[in-house]
């Protein structure tokens, strides 16, 4: 490895994939919805956001919509 180098020369590009990239958020969940997702996860052995992410996204494809009804 040299110990330094010489980028002047070189013009950048874009990163074409960058739009694919996921944006971090925060979100608050509860600790029930986290413990469940975090179960199911580890069932299928794969990391629980993942599993979030993949429910989230199947509700936005498909368009789904909460149908939620307060008791009196």
């Amino acid at each position: 490895m040299r110990s330094s180098y010489d980028f002047s020369e070189m013009k950048g590009e874009k990163n074409p994939y960058a739009k694919l990239l996921k944006q971090p958020v925060t979100i608050r969940l509860d600790k029930a919805s986290v413990q469940y997702f975090k179960e199911l996860a580890a069932e299928l052995g794969i990391p629980y956001q993942n599993l979030i992410n993949l429910y989230l996204r199947d509700c936005a494809a498909n368009r789904r919509k909460l149908t939620l009804e307060w008791a009196s």
